[in-house]
């Protein structure tokens, strides 16, 4: 009887593995996921020192491959993390772009140079002009989910987008502030310009009058006030960046990378059609604080709410928000107030890297069950962003990142649909491979039986009856 139940728990192994979507179900042993450890170029930061710089042509997988996981760190030259508390992560960003054959674009080149016909944007699916990032977070970095569920993957390296004559390459922008010593270390990171001492963009054209801090104020090579007298060596950093990714095939399947911004002043009309040039996203915008407006009903919370309609549709599959220090979380929802997606901070409580007080070290993420949570093309949608307004912020950020899938994964389909299908052939082996079992099973059921019968005839025998 052992050698009836072995067969028998074999078979029902082989019948749930056919039970499986197909895609689940041979996923492990066509899709090996691969790993790579990369690190920028160097950048080398002293006490109140901003790096904000433009890497072209830097490492990134090659292929046509479907990425699983994209995270980052600031290191020093041996190697260790660096904590926020002395070099503040504001951003690293992974855009991808697109030269002509033979026109050679170095790590530290600017395309500005070049003919506009030997450089094409390969920007994302979002709707923000100037958010074209692939890949890209802040402080949050170290704690923040970024994998892919299986069967999907972020699709690079496909021939058949990229244009001909042209090969795919990858842009890096650092934004790094060294805090150390500084006068105001949560001022220096919201870039406030009197810390900066700075009334110019890096252009030098003039700031608005009313402008109190943000990205023009903490542009490559600025300064941040630090204390009187304070010393400290400057050092060479570097982005260490770890790619997961698989070969992309036909078990994969591919998801679009859309960005929203809180700060997006589109607004619906009657010829509005909500694609790209009807958006402008100002990245960035200002927290006043309750002692400035009064304590109102808010809680002294800051909320920010805008509608946007959807020019695209999909599943979505996962689902991230990206904020400054003082942000208590992001939402998306759909008009009628539904829940779709939600983003909570993680605040540091002690000195270690990825642990460090006062900061965001995390971001809470959604893995909605594939299927369960559609946008619909021209559907409206509500982003909401929120920050604590106990102090004054600036330059702070309400982006929200979200994953979307055109279709579903397939189940298996009934045996004589499956045989027909263009992967009959492997299909077509594991049913023969069942049906064997079921007889080798069958026989050894039957063997069985004979046996047991005939001891029982023997035993019967042996008390004479």
């Amino acid at each position: 009887m052992a050698s009836y139940s072995q067969g028998c728990l074999i078979l029902v192994g082989i019948l749930v593995t056919l039970s499986l979507p197909y895609s689940h179900a041979f996923w492990g042993n066509e899709n090996k996921i691969q790993t790579a450890v990369f690190v920028s170029p160097k950048f080398v930061l002293g006490p109140g020192s901003v790096e904000n710089r433009f890497y072209y042509n830097v490492d990134f997988p090659k292929g046509h491959i479907a990425v699983k996981s994209f995270d980052a760190e600031v290191i020093d030259e041996a190697g260790n993390p660096i904590p926020l508390h002395e070099t503040y992560l504001h951003h690293w960003v992974f855009i991808r772009y697109y030269v002509r054959k033979g026109v050679e674009i170095s790590e530290f080149d600017n395309p500005r140079k070049f003919n506009e016909s030997d450089y094409i944007s390969g920007r994302n699916s979002g709707i923000c002009q100037n958010l074209g990032q692939f890949f890209g977070l802040g402080s949050e970095t170290r704690k923040t989910s970024t994998h892919v569920p299986n069967p999907y993957g972020i699709e690079v390296g496909n021939p058949a987008e990229i244009p001909s004559g042209f090969e795919e390459q990858w842009m890096l922008n650092v934004h790094a502030i060294d805090t150390r010593g500084a006068e105001d270390k949560l001022g220096c990171t919201e870039c406030r310009c009197d810390l900066y001492n700075i009334t110019v963009d890096e252009y030098g054209r003039p700031l608005r009058p009313d402008y109190k801090g943000g990205l023009l104020c903490c542009y490559d090579h600025t300064q941040c006030k630090v204390k009187h007298g304070f010393k400290a060596v400057r050092r060479t950093l570097y982005l260490r960046y770890t790619v997961k990714w698989v070969d992309m095939d036909r078990s994969v399947l591919p998801v679009k990378i859309y960005i929203f911004d809180i700060t997006d002043s589109w607004k619906r009309s009657r010829s509005s059609t909500g694609i790209i040039a009807e958006h402008e996203c100002k990245v960035e915008y200002d927290i006043e604080s309750c002692d400035a407006t009064g304590m109102g009903d808010d809680g002294c919370i800051d909320t920010r709410r805008i509608s946007l309609d959807m020019p695209f549709g999909g599943y979505l599959i996962y689902g991230v928000a990206h904020q400054h220090s003082g942000g208590t979380g992001s939402a998306l929802y759909r008009e009628d107030g539904q829940l779709m997606c939600s983003s909570l901070p993680t605040y540091g409580e002690g000195e270690e890297p990825g642990n460090e007080a006062g900061y965001i070290v995390g971001m809470t993420t959604c893995y909605p069950k594939p299927g369960t949570v559609e946008i619909s093309k021209g559907e409206t949608l509500i982003l909401e962003s929120n920050y604590s307004r106990i102090r004054h912020h600036t330059g702070v950020m309400g982006l929200f990142y979200i994953l979307v899938a055109d279709k579903l994964p397939k189940p298996m389909q009934a045996l004589h649909t499956v045989v027909q299908t263009q992967d009959s052939i492997m299909v077509v082996t594991i049913l023969w491979a069942a049906v064997a079992l079921i007889g080798v099973v069958a026989v050894m059921a039957v063997a069985v039986h004979y046996r047991l019968k005939r001891e029982g005839e023997d035993g019967y025998e042996a008390i004479g009856m």
